[in-house]
């Protein structure tokens, strides 16, 4: 999942997040158990169909985030010329193309709170064990949160070092990116201990 916003309001954004993201793991599921061509380009056509219904403005927001697959499309293309399957490396690049596109049709169309109710309604069974819920619910919004903003300064740092070098960045921005990544994480983790930590308190107790 990339996106968390969507430019336009849709009829999407008032379905149940259940329906949809159950939607979403069977509509996944039949893209990994088909392995025909044919089948996976039709799943491609109705992404592309299924984004450009809301308009133009939400169809260009949404594939803007999948220029992120370009990298892995280029090498699953270069592999399988190279080997001589072709029509394989198709499927693959469709099949991951239509996932992905189909993933980020949730979330710009599913708020995080919407997707957190759900997850802790999953959960529900290990509470009745005495499990604490709240780090797997928080973990999951943490991923879904931090995922486009992390790919956001991934390339705000290939733009600084392009503006600086004729070169191309390649391998060279993994140690400021990890760099800028870890002190996110820090951040995050102070904001998270100064409103209580993310385990549940029961009433009565005090956190240690």
């Amino acid at each position: 999942m990339i996106s968390l916003t969507s430019p336009v309001r849709t009829a999407a954004h008032g379905w149940p997040a259940g329906g949809k993201l159950l939607a979403l793991c069977l509509a996944t599921t039949g893209l990994f158990l088909v392995h025909n061509l044919v089948f996976q380009g039709a799943a491609f056509a109705l992404c592309l169909t299924i984004y450009a219904l809301p308009g133009r403005l939400f169809f260009v927001a949404g594939f803007s985030r999948l220029r992120m697959l370009w990298p892995f499309l280029a090498l699953i293309f270069v592999w399988h010329v190279v080997t001589g399957t072709p029509g394989q490396g198709a499927v693959i690049a469709l099949r991951m193309i239509s996932a992905v596109a189909l993933a980020n049709l949730v979330t710009m169309t599913t708020t995080l709170g919407q997707m957190i109710a759900v997850v802790r309604w999953l959960a529900a069974p290990l509470r009745r064990f005495g499990i604490s819920t709240r780090p797997l619910e928080i973990a999951i919004a943490m991923v879904v949160r931090f995922t486009p903003v992390l790919a956001q300064k991934g390339q705000a740092l290939g733009q600084s070092w392009r503006a600086r070098s004729p070169r191309r960045p390649g391998w060279k921005i993994i140690m400021p990116f990890t760099l800028l990544a870890i002190d996110d994480a820090e951040h995050v983790a102070d904001a998270l201990r100064a409103r209580g930590g993310a385990i549940d308190v029961e009433p009565g107790t005090k956190n240690q």
